[in-house]
C-alpha cells in the first residue's frame, strides 16, 4: 500500500502506476453531476471557490447515509475531469471506465484516476470531518471538504494508461 497525503504533490503522483493500491489521508473535496460543472464554470470565470492545486476530488454526494463513489464516466462528471486536471486537481476518485481522451488529459496534466470500493460503510468510517466548501444550494451534491484517514483505492489511470486497457 502506498500512502498519499492530500493535497498531493506532482512528484508524489508521478510515482504512481496503474494497479498501485493506495491509502489516502488529508483533504478530499466531493463533487458530482450538479457541482462539478459549476466548479468548472467558476474557475473559467476567474473565481476559485476551492483551492484546486494538488487537490483530490471524489465523485460522490454527502448524505446522512455516508459517501460512496458514483460513476465517473457520467457525462457531466467526465467532461469536467480534463479541465480540472489542467487547473491542478491531481487526484480524481470514483468508479467506472474513463474514455481514452480523458485518460490522455490526465497524463498531460500529471494527474491520476483512482477507483474506490463502492462500499459506503467503509468509506464513511474513514471520514473524520465534513463541511460544505462550495455551492451549498446543491444540498448533498454541494462540494464538501472532507478530512479523511485511510481511504482505500486502486490507481485506474496514470501516465496515459488505464487499468481497463
Amino acid at each position: 500500500m502506498i500512502r498519499i497525503e492530500l493535497p498531493a504533490t506532482g512528484e508524489e503522483i508521478a510515482k504512481l502506476s496503474v494497479g498501485d493500491r493506495v491509502l489516502m489521508d488529508g483533504t478530499i473535496y466531493t463533487g458530482r453531476d450538479a457541482a462539478l460543472p459549476k466548479l468548472v464554470k467558476a474557475l473559467k470565470a476567474g473565481e476559485e471557490p476551492i483551492n484546486v492545486m494538488g487537490a483530490a476530488i471524489m465523485h460522490t454526494a454527502v448524505s446522512p447515509a455516508g459517501i460512496a463513489p458514483t460513476s465517473s464516466n457520467k457525462e457531466d462528471i467526465e467532461e469536467s475531469i480534463p479541465y480540472l486536471a489542467s487547473r491542478g486537481v491531481l487526484v480524481h476518485i470514483g468508479k467506472g471506465k474513463l474514455g481514452d481522451e480523458t485518460v490522455r488529459a490526465l497524463k498531460e496534466a500529471g494527474a491520476v484516476f483512482i477507483v474506490t470500493p463502492p462500499t459506503a460503510a467503509l468509506l464513511t468510517s474513514r471520514v473524520k470531518s465534513s463541511r460544505v466548501a462550495a455551492f451549498e444550494e446543491e444540498g448533498m451534491e454541494a462540494i464538501f471538504e472532507l478530512r479523511v484517514e485511510g481511504i482505500p483505492g486502486i490507481v485506474a489511470a496514470a501516465r496515459g494508461t488505464s487499468i481497463y486497457d
